[in-house]
């Protein structure tokens, strides 16, 4: 029986040695490059160097090494009598297993200090040429570390369903090798080309209508411990493509008001958010999980029906408790999914709906939000032919920046309220006016046309939930064009407005706020504009 052979060639040397030597226990031949051949035959384990395969070994300074048409011979020969006499008539090995990984290009990319050399100097050819003729010769790819494990798994029960096992591992190193060709392209042409790669990580029964089917969740390779691909259901039907869109929505909201309560206050309290369509309907920030529980479903208790929850502390029994009936006079309160960090039992049973139609998500990461949980990851939209690219908004109000222009002063609670308030606001879609008072959300003028119309529907939603708006504070997702909006807020009360300044009739604005005793705290658009989900 033949000898098989796999090849092992990689940049970061962490578990390597226990892959070659798990496969030199079950009877493989190991050939590597470098210096992995160099710390394979360190740790006492029997290995040829690829130099002595190739016509005249290596050159240019071990810089062309694997790029041979013996290597490349070897991986894609096929497994024929035919092809086999020719590569021993060569001294050639028939290749059967590949182990790459790639120099780290994405890391020396996203250096300050890189440079076009240093890029270069770290972008590997050999490494994606050899997976690709692995890959294209159907032999077994491994492309990254963690599928280390789960071939030796597979070649110890017997290689079973070794087609479709193997089509995986290769579509797994083209994916690999698209995405770090693309971090080349993207960087060397300062964004002129771009795109994603990304694989299905959850398959969905459809889009946002029935009819849009079937629908997938794609992970990028990044690692984010708020990434989708992250939540655990613990108990529930299985989300849908609008639960996930909702829950991606509310992880923007919660990590502002995070970022803006550290930003500002140096601590995060405890956050409760409301979503109905990925906009506020509910919003608190508290001392303890019940305060802001209790302060969130209050908001808007109409909207809150078959909405989503998300909170950045456990879900204990009494939290659930206070989700299902604070301030219901009659029956419960529905909800279509909760996250949060973790849930007891008994919590999940207590908010369980008939046919598991609540979700219960859970990642550890929302326990630890702060500035640092900010997704900068740049925003891409899909349009007709293409799609846009933005840099995502990570800027954070912070009250004390000499760019703020202040009339009148603000209370330790209304600050409070005002860095709740620019957070949802800043969340929603555009264009917003967002009412906050005593630490929660009373009404959220989303999405309107206009900036009176904004304010307007802030303020009915207020009163329709039965909050007073004497006292509150608002906040706007950009500049007043003219008073008339600041006057419709400040005669239902509003003591104190957050917006941006930019508009030729800011003076008329400041003059009617200084008139009527009402603060203004503005930061100039060009920095502070929130405009969200145009």
């Amino acid at each position: 029986m033949r000898e098989r052979a796999a090849l092992l060639s990689v940049y970061d040397k962490s578990g390597i040695e226990e892959f070659a030597r798990a496969l030199t226990d079950a009877g493989w031949r190991i050939y590597a490059s470098g210096g992995t051949a160099r710390t394979l035959a360190a740790a006492g384990i029997a290995t040829t160097d690829v130099a002595d395969l190739v016509g005249g070994g290596a050159i240019l300074g071990h810089r062309v090494v694997t790029l041979s048409r013996e290597i490349h011979a070897g991986l894609l020969a096929r497994p024929v009598d035919e092809d086999l006499a020719e590569l021993d008539a060569l001294g050639v090995p028939f290749i059967d297993l590949v182990c790459v990984d790639l120099y780290p290009l994405a890391d020396e990319i996203a250096k300050p200090d890189a440079t076009a050399e240093s890029v270069i100097e770290k972008t590997d050819i050999g490494g994606p040429t050899m997976l690709r003729s692995a890959a294209k010769g159907r032999r077994i790819v491994v492309s990254l570390p963690r599928q280390r494990a789960e071939v030796l798994a597979w070649l110890a029960q017997g290689e079973p369903d070794a087609a479709a096992f193997r089509d995986g591992l290769a579509a797994q190193a083209e994916a690999v090798i698209a995405d770090y060709c693309l971090a080349s392209a993207r960087y060397h042409s300062h964004g002129r080309f771009d795109g994603v790669v990304a694989e299905s990580t959850r398959v969905l029964k459809y889009g946002e209508n029935a009819a849009q089917a079937p629908a997938h969740l794609l992970t990028v390779a990044a690692s984010d411990p708020l990434a989708l691909d992250s939540l655990t259901l613990l108990a529930g039907t299985e989300p849908s493509y609008n639960n996930l869109a909702e829950v991606a929505r509310q992880i923007q909201t919660v990590s502002h008001i995070a970022a803006g309560f550290e930003r500002n206050f140096g601590t995060v309290p405890c956050i409760a958010l409301g979503t109905k369509h990925g906009n506020a309907c509910g919003a608190a920030v508290g001392d303890s999980p019940v305060a802001a529980v209790r302060t969130m479903v209050m908001g808007d208790p109409r909207a809150i029906f078959g909405g989503l929850v998300m909170l950045n502390f456990p879900v204990t029994e009494e939290v659930a408790g206070e989700l299902l009936s604070y301030g219901v006079s009659e029956g419960r309160r529905v909800l279509d999914a909760v996250t949060a960090p973790s849930f007891e039992q008994a919590a999940v049973q207590l908010l369980s709906r008939k046919g598991d139609k609540c979700r219960f998500l859970a990642t550890p990461a929302l326990a630890t939000l702060g500035e640092a949980s900010l997704d900068a990851t740049p925003v891409l939209r899909q349009v007709r032919g293409g799609f846009l690219r933005q840099p995502n908004y990570t800027w954070v109000a912070d009250l004390a920046a000499p760019e703020v222009g202040r009339i009148g002063e603000l209370s330790d609670t209304q600050r409070r309220d005002v860095v709740l308030a620019w957070a949802i606001c800043a969340t929603s879609n555009s264009n917003t006016v967002t009412l906050c008072r005593d630490g929660g959300l009373i009404g959220n003028g989303v999405g309107q046309q206009d900036r009176v119309g904004c304010c307007e529907l802030a303020l009915k939603r207020a009163t329709d939930a039965g909050h007073d708006t004497a006292g509150a504070v608002a906040a706007s997702d950009s500049f007043f064009p003219r008073s008339d909006g600041p006057a419709t807020l400040i005669d239902a009360g509003i003591a104190a407005i957050w917006a941006t300044s930019g508009s030729v009739r800011d003076a008329e604005t400041q003059d009617l706020c200084r008139d009527r005793g009402v603060a203004l705290w503005q930061v100039p658009d060009s920095i502070g504009r929130g405009f969200f989900g145009h």
